[in-house]
């Protein structure tokens, strides 16, 4: 249908003068393939009345106090055009039959690039700042577009939360891992084409398939069924985490047989994105097939395989910026004419699903829902240690080796480190040096073979191997969800899922490297390379001094198991003036965690199982929009809930021993929100004032410490475990949306995010180490009213957008950035800042200078300007053919996304001997962001 022949058609409907009873009902289907639309919002403009178009599209409005007179009825779904229809509503029936929805071409090129173009931001290592919670939230809000669409590659979280604080369903599945709470994004990358059917509901507000989070719920409904009929081939390019996108995609829609299949598939690729050497290679493939068996009863199975490779990258000093830039990575090099990643993040987890829809009557409808989730996540690094054993004249063994650090950027290799001693600095070393990092700086590959060929020679092991730390999963979800519509004005759901996982933790020989084995040991654990070895060196004392081969497992070996049961109910209350809602849920969580080494640093507590963790948690969550008018509502929310600690943060050194965290227990939260809502034809805005309160969280961190007080050994050093427990934090803030529809063509926008998000607290801190027996206890971390670190606190954007009848768009945005932060090191805020080595005050230690060594970070204000356009043209048959460029950060702005303290400077001496220092050795660590960058898709939609 052209877009003249579009406007005639609707032009039939301008003034129909409908008459007898205020009944009002149609069908909404697609104005190219007249497929029906379900779940369309139907509105009345002028009034509080609304409702959804069924699986027919089907929509009716009955009711004695319908509007009556000129209205404009509203039609809303996402990926089309919004239709604003006009009628006269007297007293009589009318059915207005067909009522077609143009595709929103714009927005559905937008929707394929958004999730394609933060993919990068998705995958980065457990220690880093995470994506937006909330990058799938493209919605009709335009402050949440803003963050998904531009603000996110600034690693921008909406009301600061971290992505395991919202809950991100697939058919009614819940996906979020249960080790660290967040979704593994990687497990369906690539599947563009079928995730734009999804429900969301936006912070604690309702939703009908689960309690929900602080960030929200979002469900992707993947159902066969639920896909409009037709196809799509696309190809994209960019200069982003990938070069290389193909994908393709064919649903056949509901058939007459009750029958309905989907597939799609994709491969993305690139020797190395955007930053150098981080390759990528990515397959997806994707089937669902759906039967209808009654009008009772429907099933669907879907299934999911997304296997991905990902090269990482190195966050890196000031230092090694300013020599190397900000696209350098320390992780690769190459190998011939090769570029080899050390470091590479493999996911290979697939996913099944089966669905049973029963609607056992009109009003009672029961979704029970099964998921078997297998496979494993993998995380490669060169390992480096002990080669061989040997017997000393006296009889005793000791083992000799070990390689030095291959890292070109590690800090003994650098200029600073020359340079270290003010007194006596060592010029020509330290100039050698620097010419030595800016030709070359990168990973020696033939150095690591030559090392382990030398040591074989010398009766030896491999020096240097690839190792693999893997999490290879087993999990099961199952849920029955269940609506139940009382009247027209109550709404009952409700769930009772329960979740199972077995996850094998270890690390294996991945590549040799040219040699025959590697000694699992740890060279490292007595202080030297050459002490007498003993059962404190052994990985595992039922195999000591094991010679690991490719594919064997060593240094740790351990499963995890968690169960968790759940339910939810939920009441939602429509009337004319006023929406409610009150829900509750109450879950049981079990931890176990079962180690199949016997670590020698811990020879009595790391074999078997450990003690049994149990958490009972409940919540509690309310709402309500007032409707002053049609136009103007106020919406408020409020929510009291606890929360299981995750897995990740519930065992202190987990590859070694069975420690639990001390005092460990659930999260308490608080949150509430107050929002304002005008909506008009020509003019949207929504307001939000929020408040959330986290209480008694754990986090856990690994490093290497240097200047520790209170060892009980004439040390100040140790590679430990930083257990951090009882921490509170605080968001507040604000957040404003405008959408201004200036013309029938042009559309102006604004967005801005005003918040503070702080430790509330000052929470304990103690140290765990092999290094140690006990563990060292420096009471609290003075952390209250430090910022959380995470991305910028503040953010605006103004824009356009510009639709032509011709069917090509053109968009742009300006966005402002602030109020980022550095992570700071909650050690150097302890007790033991202030103490030396013997336990006694330091002598030197001057508050002052202290103060100012211990100031946070905040990064500098930057302004992005992001561009998108594109066309398409309807052709014979109901095609598309279109394409799209997104221009990201126009002006090649160099900006600071995330970075963090090292915790390697302990105490003020050691501390301000650094900072002090022409080039600190351990600076902090910074991530940067794309400079300007580019992504084009071309398709044909038939």
């Amino acid at each position: 249908m052209s877009g003249a022949n579009y406007l005639l058609f609707l032009g039939h409907f301008l003034c129909f003068n409908i008459s007898a009873q205020s009944t009002l009902e149609g069908v909404v289907v697609d104005a190219a393939s007249y497929e029906k639309i379900e779940n369309v919002e139907v509105s009345i403009e002028s009034s509080t009345f609304k409702t959804l178009t069924d699986s027919n599209g089907h929509f009716i409005f009955s009711n004695e106090n319908l509007p009556s007179g000129n209205q404009v009825l509203l039609f809303l779904k996402s990926g089309y055009v919004s239709l604003r229809l006009p009628v006269i509503i007297s007293d009589n029936y009318k059915d207005l039959d067909i009522i077609p929805l143009q595709l929103d071409m714009m927005r559905e090129q937008s929707m394929i690039g958004i999730i394609s173009l933060s993919d990068a931001e998705l995958s980065e290592d457990e220690g880093s700042i995470e994506s937006i919670s909330g990058l799938l939230q493209a919605t009709r809000d335009v402050f949440l577009n803003a963050a998904a669409f531009d603000f996110s590659a600034t690693f921008f979280r909406p009301r600061g939360l971290d992505s395991e604080h919202g809950k991100l369903l697939i058919n009614g599945i819940e996906m979020n891992k249960l080790f660290n709470g967040r979704p593994q994004w990687g497990n369906w990358g690539g599947l563009n084409d079928v995730q734009r059917n999804q429900v969301f509901s936006m912070g604690l507000t309702s939703s009908e398939v689960s309690f929900g989070g602080l960030a929200g719920t979002t469900n992707i409904i993947m159902r066969a069924s639920a896909f409009s009929k037709g196809g799509r081939v696309s190809y994209a390019a960019a200069n982003r985490s990938y070069k290389g996108r193909i994908m393709g995609t064919y649903n056949s829609g509901e058939m007459n047989n009750g029958w309905a299949y989907s597939f799609s598939a994709s491969r993305r690729f690139a020797e190395e994105g955007y930053n150098d050497g981080s390759l990528y290679d990515a397959n997806a493939l994707f089937i669902s097939v759906g039967k209808k068996i009654n009008e009772d009863h429907s099933l669907n199975f879907t299934g999911f395989y997304t296997p991905n490779i990902r090269g990482k990258s190195s966050a890196n000093t000031q230092e090694v910026f300013d020599l190397k830039g900000r696209r350098y990575n320390s992780f690769w090099g190459y190998q011939g004419d090769d570029i080899r990643n050390s470091r590479t993040r493999e996911i290979k987890e697939p996913v099944l699903m089966l669905n049973h829809f029963w609607e056992i009557t009109s009003k009672l409808h029961i979704n029970n829902n099964l998921s078997y989730q297998f496979g494993k996540i993998g995380n490669s690094r060169i390992d480096f240690g002990g080669t061989r054993l040997v017997t000393q004249p006296d009889g005793q063994e000791s083992f000799i080796g070990g390689g030095s650090n291959p890292d070109p950027a590690y800090y003994q290799k650098l200029p600073s480190y020359f340079l270290r001693n003010s007194t006596n600095p060592n010029y020509t070393t330290a100039y050698l040096s620097q010419q030595e990092f800016k030709k070359n700086g990168q990973l020696d590959w033939k150095a690591l073979y030559s090392a382990n060929l030398t040591s074989i020679e010398n009766g030896g092991n491999s020096i240097y191997v690839i190792a693999e730390d893997r999490n290879d999963d087993t999990q099961i979800w199952m849920n029955s969800i269940l609506t139940y519509t009382l009247n027209e004005a109550v709404i009952i759901n409700g769930k009772l899922s329960y979740a199972n996982l077995k996850s094998e933790n270890f690390a294996s020989v991945k590549n040799l490297l040219g040699g025959s084995g590697y000694l699992d040991v740890d060279l490292f654990a007595e202080g030297n390379a050459e002490n007498p070895v003993g059962d404190i060196a052994q990985s595992d004392l039922q195999n000591r001094n094991r010679i690991a081969t490719e594919g064997d497992r060593f240094k740790y070996n351990f499963d995890l198991n968690a169960n968790v049961v759940e339910g939810f109910v939920q009441s939602q209350f429509k009337y004319s003036t006023i929406d409610l809602y009150v829900a509750g849920n109450l879950s049981h969580t079990s931890y176990q965690r079962t180690g199949l080494f016997q670590n020698g640093s811990f020879p009595n507590n790391s074999l078997g199982e450990s003690e049994l963790l149990n958490f009972t948690d409940y919540g509690l969550k309310t709402g309500a929009t007032y409707k002053i008018t049609g136009r103007h509502l106020i919406d408020f929310n409020a929510a009291h809930y606890s929360k299981a600690p995750n897995l990740r943060n519930s065992f202190s050194n987990s590859r070694q021993n069975n420690d639990v965290v001390a005092g460990l227990r659930s999260e308490k939260i608080e949150a509430a929100d107050l929002s304002y809502r005008y909506r008009a034809p020509q003019l949207k805005v929504r307001l939000t004032g929020y408040f959330t309160q986290i209480m008694d969280a754990a986090e856990i961190s690994f490093y290497y410490a240097d200047g520790l007080s209170g060892l009980g050994r004439n040390s100040t050093t140790a590679f430990v475990q930083e257990v951090l427990s009882g921490i509170d934090k605080q968001h507040i803030g604000l957040e404003l949306g405008v959408e201004s529809q200036i013309t029938s063509t042009i559309k102006l926008k604004a967005a801005a995010a005003l918040g503070q998000f702080t430790f509330s607290n000052n929470p304990n801190l103690y140290l765990t180490s092999d290094d140690f027996e006990e563990a060292v206890n420096y009471g609290t971390s003075y952390l209250k009213n430090y910022r959380i670190a995470g991305g910028p606190q503040r953010a605006a954007q103004l824009g356009f957008e510009y639709r032509d009848p011709g069917f090509w768009w053109f968009g742009t945005t300006v966005n402002f950035f602030s109020h980022a932060f550095a992570d700071v090191s909650p050690l150097t805020r302890t007790s033991n800042f202030l103490t030396d080595s013997d336990g006694l005050p330091l002598l030197d230690y001057d508050p002052d200078v202290a103060r100012s060594l211990l100031k946070q970070e905040q990064f500098d204000n930057y302004i992005l300007v992001n561009a998108i356009g594109g066309k398409s043209w309807l052709l014979k048959g109901g095609y598309y053919l279109g394409f799209f460029v997104s221009l990201n950060n126009v002006f090649d702005v160099l900006y600071k996304t995330g970075g963090f303290e090292q915790s390697r400077n302990a105490n003020f001496r050691t501390l301000k001997a650094d900072l002090e220092r022409e080039q600190p050795i351990f600076g902090s660590r910074y991530w940067f962001g794309n400079g300007a960058t580019y992504y084009a898709n071309i398709y044909v939609r038939f």
